[in-house]
């Protein structure tokens, strides 16, 4: 399916200025995603990451996100929601997947723990919509995240809105925002076994070069 044609056809549809509650991983991944969606929804970004292990990694990252949306310029406001911060439900949900490379099943169980939170925030405090701007990453299995989104949609009473963020340049585009606001761009999306499995390849890398 293509999820950017058919949050195309959702945003079609879109009489009044509505209201989004979107999660939110980073700041860089934001980027593209809110000079998109800001000129059509009225945000909430909703930085609720139990995936990351190191609480100075999280602390840094949503530092940078509240940075991040008082410089951009939108049609519409964008506010910042923090949260629980509460990495002991991540770790216990991926008791047993930890050898589970990127995109396989424990990364499946992080988008739901974090789309779930989402929707039900987004349904307790009358939000017209939830998304989530995990589909800008490359790394990141799109069809995964938006099978869960159809998921809670039939669950909870907000609407989700699909996405494919990295089409039309949206991956792109995030790299040149990114460098415009100088934004902190981390190289493994935050949990402690993306973290070891990025060193490893990095070590892998340098001992080729040696050769």
């Amino acid at each position: 399916m293509n999820y950017n044609l058919k949050m195309e056809e959702q945003i079609k549809k879109i009489k009044t200025i509505p209201t989004l509650l979107l999660h939110v991983c980073c700041a860089p991944c934001s980027s593209s995603v809110l000079e998109r969606l800001g000129q059509i929804f009225k945000i909430t970004c909703l930085f609720y990451n139990p995936n990351i292990t190191e609480e100075e990694e999280y602390q840094k990252r949503l530092l940078e996100l509240k940075r991040f949306t008082k410089s951009l310029k939108t049609k519409y406001e964008v506010s910042v929601l923090e949260g629980r911060y509460n990495k002991e439900v991540f770790l216990e949900q991926s008791k047993g997947l930890e050898q589970e490379k990127e995109r396989g099943k424990r990364c499946y169980l992080c988008y739901q723990l974090r789309l779930e939170e989402t929707a039900r925030l987004a349904e307790e405090k009358k939000y017209d919509y939830f998304a989530t701007t995990l589909t800008l990453s490359p790394y990141k299995n799109s069809d995964y995240v938006n099978e869960i989104g159809k998921k809670l949609d039939e669950k909870y009473q907000s609407i989700y809105l699909y996405s494919d963020f990295k089409k039309k340049n949206g991956y792109k585009r995030s790299i040149e925002l990114s460098k415009k606001y100088h934004l902190y761009r981390q190289d493994y999306c935050g949990c402690i076994y993306s973290k070891l499995e990025r060193i490893a390849q990095k070590e892998k890398n340098s001992h080729k070069e040696k050769r």
